[in-house]
């Protein structure tokens, strides 16, 4: 029963995954992009977490975990610097 569950999950994170990659080709704007980006990390994130699941290991949830945190500090990274044309300050 739960690998019903998984295979049903694989697919709409796959499908997810499209639509973010979709919005990121074509996105009209530099900010729907970047919200195109930070959805396809969630979405990687949720795949990762998925195949810990589908294998039974905690090494996968650190991965995602750590996925999580640079994807975070990339896209504020990359906002900031959309805003303001500089990183560091």
């Amino acid at each position: 029963m739960i690998g019903y569950a998984l295979a049903i999950a694989f697919a709409c994170v796959a499908v997810a995954l499209l639509l973010a990659l979709f919005r990121l080709l074509a996105g009209p704007t530099r900010g729907d992009r970047i919200l195109a980006l930070d959805t396809m990390v969630i979405n990687a994130i949720a795949l990762i977490v998925l195949f810990g699941i589908h294998q039974t290991s905690s090494t996968y949830f650190e991965a995602a975990l750590l996925l999580a945190m640079v994807g975070f500090v990339g896209t504020v990274a990359y906002c900031k610097f959309l805003l303001r044309g500089d990183i560091v300050e």
